[in-house]
């Protein structure tokens, strides 16, 4: 092999290195910091995993069975979990901007201090929810349940038939 060649694989192999430790894994087991960018976990019973960390940037959860899962810190950026039973979840602290929560159960869920912009809340349920210092900006909670759910500033409990607003 000649030299200029050998030179080039390596350069290559140096750069795209970094990238290679980002692909995502789909068949991976859930745990603290698993990579399942642009996965399908649709209909997946995860009930009571721990997803702490987790890279889930465009991830489909549709249907699944969140319930008690823990998704502190994850980054679930245009994530869907459309429909699914999210009841007692921990989102704290995550990135969840832009993601599609309707429909889903957040009743009881956890969602201090996560990063929930433009996300979509339509008809989801947060009966009970804290919502303590998420940050909401141009968040749509269209026909939510918000009875009951601490709000953004830590101090307001919505009202029992909170509707798309905290009342």
């Amino acid at each position: 092999m000649s030299g200029r060649k050998a030179f080039l694989i390596g350069v290559s192999v140096w750069f795209l290195a970094p990238f290679s430790a980002l692909a995502s894994d789909c068949t991976a087991p859930p745990g603290p910091g698993v990579n399942w960018q642009r996965c399908y976990v649709d209909g997946r019973d995860l009930q009571g995993s721990d997803l702490s960390g987790a890279r889930l940037v465009d991830t489909s959860f549709q249907r699944a069975n969140l319930q008690g899962v823990d998704l502190s810190q994850a980054n679930a950026y245009r994530a869907k979990f459309i429909s699914a039973n999210m009841k007692d979840a921990r989102l704290d602290d995550g990135t969840f901007g832009e993601a599609d929560f309707t429909k889903a159960d957040l009743a009881g869920a956890s969602l201090q201090n996560a990063d929930l912009r433009r996300a979509r809340f339509y008809r989801a349920v947060l009966r009970g929810a804290n919502l303590t210092g998420a940050r909401t900006l141009a968040a749509d909670f269209a026909h939510a349940d918000l009875s009951g759910a601490t709000w953004t500033d830590g101090r307001r409990v919505c009202a029992e038939g909170s509707r798309g607003q905290c009342n």
